[in-house]
């Protein structure tokens, strides 16, 4: 490994993460931290740089068709600051190896990772290409993210997509699946014996949702797991409510796909005119195996593997994908978002370690 050149880059890298700190990027605005990234890779001498929308890629020298394609992705917009931030959200200030500043842990760090990695190997002769993917509109899984490019890439071998992690590598990531329901029963008044409470029947409805237990079990994720997020019901006291809408948040293992779940939740729900619709069928749970070459690679190295109950932008790629980065998810979407230098530099030389045996350069 050339330590040299990994500092180099890495600290250069740095210096791209605090100006993307400095540029606000929430979610569908990120138009000038593309700006950056695309210049970036253009000064670093890489030809083939490519933007669409907000979005960002760039493929490896001398792309082959005829070789695998790796593909490196991972986000540059960021959720709003939290309204409880002590320091300002958009200054990269550094404290004791501390870099502070609104997307730096999430995904800020697990970025400049990827692009630092993807420059290191900028031009070496690898039985690989790279294209590294840094897109918009992951943190409301928008459909000008990354799924928006997908269809503009080659062929895809596996993904490699970045967030914080500690570096440990997601093989199995859950998907999510959103359902509108709606329980019914008949007006009346409710001095009267009369009517049918539709919150009554919801109340049924959703003690089902919770006690169920989904026979199938990943040995990485768990089990299928459904929460009510929301309940709506009535607008006078003295009426029986005819209707009762409530939310579930349902996240999906590799075990089912959403079709199979939504036909498992119809056919037992209570009361079987409750009507169950899914918003979408497009965050699918993702997963690789654990024989795949890379990830044996990463064992023999000592990355220790885990399920991810959250999701990313692995849940609309179509080919097995992994999760890693440094910085630590439980940093995300809160005040004073951080990240250590020294997670960065120890990222960044990890990563390259990892490629370069599974490379065998």
């Amino acid at each position: 490994m050339n330590q040299s050149k990994l500092s180099v880059l890495t600290d250069e890298g740095i210096e791209l993460l605090k100006n993307l700190i400095r540029t606000p990027s929430v979610s569908r605005n990120e138009d000038k931290t593309a700006e950056l990234i695309f210049n970036y890779l253009k000064d670093h001498g890489v030809a083939d740089v490519r933007r669409h929308l907000n979005n960002v890629w760039a493929l490896s020298k001398d792309f082959d068709a005829n070789k695998p394609t790796i593909l490196l992705n991972s986000h540059h917009d960021t959720v709003l600051p939290a309204k409880t931030y002590t320091r300002d959200p958009f200054s990269p200030d550094v404290v004791d190896g501390v870099l502070y500043g609104l997307g730096s842990n999430d995904a800020g760090g697990p970025a400049i990772n990827l692009l630092t990695n993807f420059l290191y190997f900028y031009g070496k002769p690898l039985p690989y290409n790279l294209i590294v993917a840094i897109t918009a509109e992951e943190e409301n899984s928008g459909e000008n993210g990354v799924m928006s490019i997908l269809d503009k890439l080659p062929e895809i071998e596996f993904a490699v997509v970045g967030e914080p992690t500690c570096m440990e590598i997601s093989v199995a990531e859950k998907g999510i699946l959103v359902l509108d329901c709606t329980a019914h029963g008949k007006t009346g008044h409710a001095a009267r014996n009369t009517g049918i409470n539709a919150i009554y029947k919801a109340l049924e409805d959703i003690q089902w949702l919770k006690d169920y237990k989904f026979e199938k079990t990943s040995p990485w994720l768990g089990d299928v797991k459904c929460t009510v997020t929301g309940v709506n019901a009535g607008t006078l006291h003295n009426v029986i409510p005819a209707e009762c809408t409530f939310m579930v948040d349902v996240r999906i293992t590799e075990k089912y796909t959403h079709q199979e779940v939504l036909d498992i939740i119809k056919a037992n729900i209570p009361n079987k005119d409750t009507e169950v619709k899914p918003r979408s069928f497009k965050l699918k749970s993702s997963h690789i195996d654990v024989e795949h070459p890379f990830i044996k690679v990463a064992k023999k190295q000592g990355f220790n593997l885990f399920g991810s109950p959250t999701t990313s932008d692995r849940a609309v790629m179509p080919y097995p994908s992994v999760k890693v980065g440094p910085g630590d998810s439980n940093r995300s979407h809160t005040a004073d978002e951080y990240i250590l230098l020294s997670e960065i530099r120890e990222g960044v030389e990890k990563t390259a370690g990892l490629f370069e045996e599974f490379f065998g350069v």
